[in-house]
């Protein structure tokens, strides 16, 4: 028991530790730790378990970006709204489908994740965008496919949201950060009450993976400053790691391991 504590609070902050250090993709790493480190043995627990600490996480990066100006509330509470719908839908879907099937399917989200990571960021945003009909039309849909996402795997999505709410918005890269984790922490949250309503969360478990992923958020913060310059490097060995990690899921979902 002792060491599955030490495991969930280890996972949640190496979680926690490379959000704080990165800024990003960290997320995509909470159902294999809970699967493979912490010993969750249900993927779908290990996915509603998962949502319920990228939500909470989210919340309190949020909270900094609100207070420091860089959220487009209207534009971040109508994105949650829509995208929310798609979680709903997603995580809905996501339950009747069976546990290997999903990592299968998780691992080849965590190559699109990693292979997106490798490639060099581009823009920093654009022209703000005049609100019409097209407008509003790009943002649904860029929120309910990202909800949907988010809903199904129990991930953050915010590699998708960002560029789409520069895509579709054109406001800076600060903001659309900002206001992606309104989304982020909406999304999981409700493939959290989901998955809880069939009984597929491990509260405790998720508890502890969160302490642990604000300690290590607080670390990888502290860390970044440091590390500024090595930044891209950094990026691109953590791409290697979750390349790395969904060949292993890859393996797992098909039963070659």
């Amino acid at each position: 028991m002792a060491a599955s504590i030490v495991a969930s609070i280890a996972s949640g902050g190496a979680v926690g530790f490379s959000l704080g250090l990165l800024g990003g993709g960290g997320s995509i790493l909470a159902v294999p730790l809970l699967l493979y480190v912490v010993g969750v043995s249900n993927a779908h627990v290990a996915i509603g378990t998962s949502a319920l600490a990228v939500s909470v996480s989210a919340l309190a990066n949020f909270a900094g970006h609100a207070r420091a100006g860089n959220v487009w509330w209207r534009c971040a509470i109508v994105f949650a709204a829509v995208g929310t719908l798609g979680a709903l839908v997603a995580s809905s879907v996501a339950k009747a489908v069976d546990g290997e099937s999903l990592l299968f399917l998780f691992g080849l989200v965590m190559v699109g994740v990693g292979l997106a990571m490798l490639r060099p960021k581009i823009g920093i945003g654009g022209e703000p965008r005049p609100v019409d009909a097209r407008m509003c039309w790009i943002t649904a849909a860029v929120a309910l496919a990202t909800g949907a996402l988010s809903g199904f795997f129990g991930i953050g999505g915010g590699f998708l949201i960002v560029p789409g709410l520069i895509a579709a918005t054109g406001m800076p890269m600060i903001n659309a950060i900002g206001s992606s984790l309104l989304a982020i922490s909406a999304f999981g949250l409700a493939t959290a009450l989901n998955y809880s309503a069939s009984g597929l969360v491990d509260w405790a478990v998720a508890l502890q993976f969160i302490g642990g992923g604000i300690l290590g958020g607080a670390i990888g913060i502290a860390a970044a400053g440091r590390l500024s310059s090595r930044k891209g490097m950094l990026n691109r060995l953590f791409a290697v790691l979750v390349l790395c990690v969904a060949g292993y899921v890859l393996l797992k979902g098909t039963g070659g391991a």
